[in-house]
């Protein structure tokens, strides 16, 4: 049975998320679960994580959206990943906030590089 492009970023993220050695789960929905909960919830490091998993130009639904939006509001890291941007879990999850492709420069009190 081949994977769907969502079950693929998933299991792209979840790579990531071993490699940090996170704790993480799939929440189960539906009957008494919540809507709209991230694909993948956890933590690492004290902070609390949502990531929501889309393929291609999917974008979270509006219930989604609310979800993540009050995981921020609550001080923790909520993501929307998808084939584009899976290293962004290393980055944000990680800790790493700033990104890893972009050259970093010292700047002296002038401002010119060091």
């Amino acid at each position: 049975m081949a994977m769907t492009p969502e079950a693929k970023v998933k299991k792209k993220v979840v790579e990531h998320l071993k490699t940090l050695g996170a704790y993480y789960f799939y929440p189960v929905t539906g009957g008494y679960g919540k809507s709209g909960v991230p694909d993948i919830i956890g933590c690492y490091d004290g902070k609390f994580f949502g990531i929501e998993c889309k393929a291609g130009a999917n974008k979270p639904t509006a219930l989604q959206e609310k979800n993540l939006s009050d995981i921020k509001k609550s001080g923790g890291i909520s993501l929307v990943i998808n084939e584009d941007n899976i290293d962004d879990v290393l980055i944000y999850v990680g800790g790493r906030n700033h990104d890893p492709r972009q050259l970093e420069f010292n700047f002296d009190v002038e401002g010119s590089p060091v």
